[in-house]
């Protein structure tokens, strides 16, 4: 069985669609907000599933349904994410932008890694948050989350990483547009500062066309450029803790040695690239891709208590806030020393 089959063997359809009714209605209440008041769709679906949690109390109807969906709607959502990827989208940035984006990636996870070890967080928290920071922020969370070894901290945690990186993306969308004023940047250099840095695809269209359509064409490309390494970093956490022994040492499952949706965006992305998926086709992906993401955030939240995630501590937010911190300083930096 893949880590994307629709149902475990011993769940019915109808076990499972009480749970998963109620987080498409979270998610489409957190749309509707959205659209009218401007908030993010993914901090709402997690704010919203948050105050739902006694619906995935043990003995619920839909609590089977909402573990589900928190697992394998997420693993959709990500893998439908690699029809967006092309390598086409490579050719007009160049190199050394590229090699620039793809560093900070790199060097933000081993930061994360080393300073998570002065805080006395473990390694499985460094990899939640700085992967997510890294990468894509919510839809990087899902997917790293997905791949590391479970604890009885795994919900809780990952709710905290969605709603921090959240957070911090929207405060980011409003400041980082100053500062690339500030820095004296070229468009295109604001550009590749504003996909650089920003952890959600939408809070950087946001910023980059506040700036201009340059700006916001060359940042939405940056950025679909940091998610393209989504499935090549999600694949090194999964092959090392499968290596080295570290899920059955922690009690958790022996992880796959490619999980399902790692493959799926693989292919998608293999397939897009070589002009098989129409445009029309992509964009679709894309939109059923956002939305269950959407939905899995929803029936996350759902499954998270308000209190375990407040119980995380300062400490854990001076880290993901200092990840954030290290990444921008590294972009700015890349851009001064290319100019």
């Amino acid at each position: 069985m893949t880590s994307i089959d629709l149902l475990p063997a011993r769940q019915t359809i109808s076990d499972a669609f009480p749970g998963f009714a109620v987080s498409v209605l979270v998610a489409a209440t957190a749309q509707f907000l959205s659209e009218h008041y401007g908030a993010p769709a993914m901090l709402l679906a997690l704010l919203l599933g948050l105050a739902l949690n006694f619906l995935a109390e043990d003995g619920t109807r839909t609590a089977p349904g909402v573990a589900l969906t928190a697992r394998t709607v997420l693993r959709l959502g990500v893998a439908l994410l690699g029809a967006r990827i092309s390598v086409d989208m490579l050719a007009g940035l160049g190199g050394p932008a590229i090699a620039l984006v793809v560093a900070g990636v790199v060097l933000t996870i081993l930061f994360g890694l080393i300073a998570a070890r002065f805080v006395n967080r473990d390694w499985r928290f460094a990899l939640l948050t700085g992967g997510s920071v890294a990468i894509c922020g919510a839809s990087a969370a899902m997917a790293i989350a997905a791949v590391l070894p479970r604890h009885e901290r795994s919900e809780r945690d990952l709710a905290f990483t969605v709603l921090s990186v959240t957070v911090l993306s929207t405060v980011a969308m409003v400041l980082y547009p100053m500062l690339s004023d500030l820095f004296g940047f070229t468009p295109r250099d604001s550009g590749v500062f504003l996909g650089g840095t920003i952890h959600d695809v939408a809070q950087v269209v946001g910023a980059g066309f506040s700036i201009g359509p340059e700006t916001g064409e060359t940042a939405t490309l940056v950025k679909l450029i940091r998610v393209s390494m989504l499935a090549p970093v999600v694949l090194c956490f999964s092959l090392v803790i499968r290596a080295r022994g570290l899920a059955d040492q922690e009690g958790g499952k022996r992880p796959p040695l490619l999980p399902g949706f790692v493959l799926g965006f693989l292919v998608l992305a293999a397939l897009n690239s070589v002009g098989v998926i129409p445009a029309v086709l992509a964009d679709w992906a894309g939109v059923l891709s956002r939305w269950a993401l959407l939905i899995a955030i929803a029936a996350v939240g759902i499954k998270t208590s308000l209190k375990r995630m407040l119980d995380v501590g300062g400490v854990a937010i001076g880290l993901i806030v200092a990840e954030t911190i290290f990444l921008g300083v590294f972009v700015v930096a890349g851009l001064h020393f290319l100019s």
